[in-house]
């Protein structure tokens, strides 16, 4: 990136559980309004076994992010027990509301998966044909919302597989964001290139930076203000966090980065001002600060 190029902030909004769907998105569809920005939702459709996700204990360093970032507090009781002690509520179904309103509002939007924590946990052992359903499921609700076809999707905790970068390649997609890294390229994974565009997240997000090295919530902005560089910056936010207790400190930041002159833009129109000439890079999981599980990290140009 040269010095002179503008500073540049693509904003991307997971949505994973019912709770965050139900009452992050309204919370941030207000604040993306009054601050006159477009963002790109990825949404989870399917049943919402967010409880299930205490297999994640067997992971060194999960239950100290669970502690540090006071999960259950920021995520809420009953979202800790869905799929376990609590029936799973299918998302799509019972809150297509809610998500057709992000639509409605002018943002952008894509699938973040069926089920979030069947694809953050298993996919590693999921064929291409298990991983061809799973897509498929939430391809169906979603063109039952928007009646239309999804152009982007979003993998769960960065988390990819050979399988899902071959079946993202056959639906044709515009773009996806299953990455984390520094700028758009097409992923070579174990030697084979693949031809949907990668819009990598290029910040930390806010619970892998909070409760690490004494950062609190009011201090992580001042993070993200020293790595703004020129050009693309793609961050990441979940409308469990930043739409409910993280809300008051996502606002902050977007005061900070709108009184800069930085340009808040969506992952589609990001993909299309920088993603000319992406090269090739290798992608390969692995462990990145913050995060006790592994992410899809990208690697050098080829």
């Amino acid at each position: 990136m040269h010095q002179y190029e503008p500073q540049t902030v693509a904003l991307k909004v997971d949505v994973d559980t019912y709770c965050g769907t139900r009452d992050g998105i309204p919370n941030l569809l207000r604040l993306f309004e009054a601050f006159g920005v477009r963002a790109t939702f990825y949404f989870s459709l399917g049943p919402d076994n967010s409880g299930k996700a205490v297999r994640r204990l067997l992971h060194k360093g999960f239950l100290a992010k669970m502690l540090r970032t006071k999960a259950p507090a920021m995520y809420g009781l009953k979202t800790m027990l869905y799929g376990t002690v609590l029936p799973a509520p299918v998302i799509g179904r019972e809150l297509h509301e809610v998500i057709r309103s992000v639509q409605d509002a002018g943002h952008e939007i894509g699938i973040h998966c069926w089920d979030h924590v069947e694809w953050h946990d298993h996919l590693h052992r999921l064929s291409r044909e298990q991983v061809e359903a799973e897509l498929a499921r939430a391809r169906a609700s979603f063109e039952e919302i928007f009646g239309r076809p999804a152009a982007t999707c979003a993998a769960p905790g960065w988390t990819v597989s050979a399988a899902s970068f071959e079946v993202q390649d056959a639906l044709g997609l515009a773009y996806c964001s299953d990455t984390r890294g520094e700028f758009p390229f097409y992923p070579v994974l174990n030697g084979r290139r693949y031809k949907t565009l990668q819009v990598p997240s290029t910040w930390p997000t806010m619970d892998e930076l909070i409760g690490e090295n004494g950062v609190r919530a009011d201090t992580v902005n001042d993070i993200y203000l020293r790595r703004l560089r020129s050009g693309l910056n793609v961050h990441t936010i979940h409308a469990e966090l930043e739409g409910n207790a993280l809300l008051a400190t996502f606002e902050d930041l977007l005061s900070r980065l709108t009184g800069r002159g930085v340009r808040l833009m969506t992952l589609g129109e990001a993909a299309a001002a920088y993603g000319a000439g992406a090269p090739d890079c290798a992608v390969a999981m692995g462990l990145t600060a913050g995060r006790a599980m592994p992410v899809a990290l990208q690697g050098p140009a080829l």
